[in-house]
């Protein structure tokens, strides 16, 4: 069992089982276990040779699972790295290795749903969307490879840095409340981000104008609420969903909701 060794070619493709699996098999009572069984398949086979010691592998990595699948991809990096000491006559138990991914689990879930839901996503959307509205097909094909790259190269150096630094390195990280720091960091800017969006691609405005005579017409928008407060009437739909979200207004029904106000309000000539 021992001088059992990993070569690169190994860690890619646990890597790459999980970065195309890992959200193929939800599942109520385990959520993302298989897919975290399937992508250390490979290193369990290059490990372990008899079958008795490869299937306890794979019933270890069995157990309940789940975090965001970029960011989160450090754990199984970490993981990769304990397999292999553990190979080499390590003492490391396999509740060991349930309480790394317990762990880091649920904090590595709010660094990656801030970050790659609340940060990356909403601005390449917000350059994107720019792109399109003047009519140019680049813009969803930019986002469309931008996200991939992106998010690849996130996972793919989780991934690689777990294995490298192991369990010590990812838990003097989530020590002392930096990631705390880091969440909160992130969620700022991502709030800040979402403001941005609902101003520039929410284009409510309403459509009222008086005729003053001479040709001239006055607008109620432009001419006036452009003028004192930009961006007022996106701001005021916004904080009226808020607001209804927290009343416990069902997504669905808010949609249906804001359908059956575009429509009215838009037939009355209102917006």
């Amino acid at each position: 069992m021992s001088n059992q060794k990993l070569v690169k070619s190994d860690v890619i493709k646990s890597w790459f089982n999980w970065f195309m699996f890992a959200q193929s098999n939800y599942n109520y009572e385990r959520l993302q276990a298989t897919a975290f069984a399937h992508a250390m398949l490979p290193v369990i086979k290059k490990l372990y040779k008899e079958p008795a010691e490869q299937k306890a592998a794979m019933q270890r990595h069995l157990s309940f699972f789940n975090t965001e699948p970029i960011c989160g991809s450090v754990i199984h990096g970490v993981t990769v790295a304990m397999e292999e000491e553990r190979a080499n006559g390590k003492p490391i138990t396999d509740q060991a290795f349930n309480g790394i991914k317990t762990g880091l689990m649920g904090p590595l879930a709010g660094i990656g749903d801030t970050l790659t839901q609340g940060v990356i996503t909403p601005i390449m959307l917000a350059i994107c969307i720019g792109i399109t509205n003047n009519n140019n097909i680049a813009g969803p094909i930019i986002f469309i490879l931008a996200q991939f790259i992106i998010m690849t190269t996130i996972s793919f150096s989780m991934w690689m840095n777990g294995y490298k630094y192991g369990r010590l390195a990812v838990e003097q990280i989530m020590s002392g409340g930096k990631i705390n720091r880091v969440i909160e960091a992130a969620s700022i800017l991502g709030t800040l981000v979402m403001g941005g969006l609902v101003g520039r691609f929410i284009p409510l405005q309403f459509a009222f104008t008086f005729d003053l005579g001479a040709g001239s017409i006055f607008s109620l928008q432009t001419d006036l609420l452009d003028k004192l407060f930009p961006g007022m009437i996106p701001l005021v739909l916004t904080l009226v969903v808020l607001k209804m979200v927290k009343a416990g207004v069902s997504p669905i029904k808010l949609m249906g909701i804001l359908i059956l106000f575009g429509a009215i309000t838009g037939a009355l000539g209102i917006f």
